[in-house]
C-alpha cells in the first residue's frame, strides 16, 4: 500500500495533507513581480495553496489592489512585504489534518476592516488541529458594514465555505467579539 503521494498538487500522507515541496521551491525562487502578468501568475500559484495560509486574502490585499482596473502598477513597500510574507507562509505552511467525522468541528472567525477569515479545525487530546483556512476580501458595500456586521459576516462566510464538512455535524463557533457573544447568549433570541 502507498504511504504517501502527490494528489492534485498536494502531498498526502499518514501525517495529513501538506503543500508539494517541489512547487513551493519554484515559488520560493521567484523574484518580486515587475508587471501585471507576473503578479497574476504569483497570486495564482500562491492562491492554489490558500487553504494552508491563515488570513491569505488579508496578507495578499496590497497585491490584489494592483489588479483593479485602471490602477497603475506601482509595486511599493507594502506590496513587497506582502509578497515576502506570502512566500514565507507557503514555505512554513502547516500540515492540514484530515477531519475526524465523529468529533465536533470548531470554527474560529474574525473580521478586519477589509477582510474576513475563518479556521476550521478540531480538538484532539486538548490540542487544536487545523483542517482548513479560508478568507476573503470584502466587497465595496460590505466595507460599509459595522464591526458587528462584519464579524457576523465572517460566521456566514465560514459556514458557507465549510458547509460540506458541517452538514449533520456538531459545530462549535468561537468569537472574540463581545456584541456577538451577547447576541448568541440572549435568552429571547430565536434559534
Amino acid at each position: 500500500m502507498v504511504k504517501e503521494g502527490i494528489v492534485l498538487g498536494h502531498k498526502v500522507s499518514e501525517r495529513g495533507i501538506e503543500v508539494d515541496r517541489a512547487k513551493i521551491e519554484v515559488i520560493e525562487q521567484l523574484p518580486p513581480p515587475t508587471n501585471l502578468k507576473a503578479l497574476r501568475s504569483f497570486l495564482g500559484h500562491a492562491g492554489f495553496y490558500r487553504r494552508f495560509i491563515k488570513n491569505f486574502f488579508f496578507i495578499a490585499q496590497p497585491l490584489s489592489n494592483l489588479l483593479a482596473k485602471d490602477t497603475p502598477f506601482v509595486f511599493d513597500d507594502a506590496c513587497l512585504e506582502a509578497f515576502h510574507t506570502l512566500k514565507k507562509a507557503l514555505v512554513t505552511a502547516p500540515i492540514i489534518q484530515p477531519p475526524d467525522w465523529n468529533a465536533p468541528f470548531e470554527i474560529m472567525c474574525d473580521a478586519s476592516d477589509y477582510a474576513v477569515g475563518a479556521v476550521l479545525g478540531q480538538s484532539k487530546d486538548r490540542k487544536h488541529h487545523a483542517i482548513s483556512y479560508a478568507s476573503k476580501t470584502l466587497t465595496c458595500p460590505q466595507l460599509n458594514y459595522s464591526t458587528t456586521e462584519k464579524e457576523l459576516l465572517a460566521f456566514v462566510f465560514a459556514i458557507d465555505k465549510f458547509r460540506s464538512y458541517l452538514v449533520g455535524a456538531k459545530v462549535i463557533i468561537y468569537t472574540d467579539h463581545a456584541a456577538l457573544k451577547y447576541l448568541l447568549t440572549k435568552k429571547d433570541a430565536k434559534p
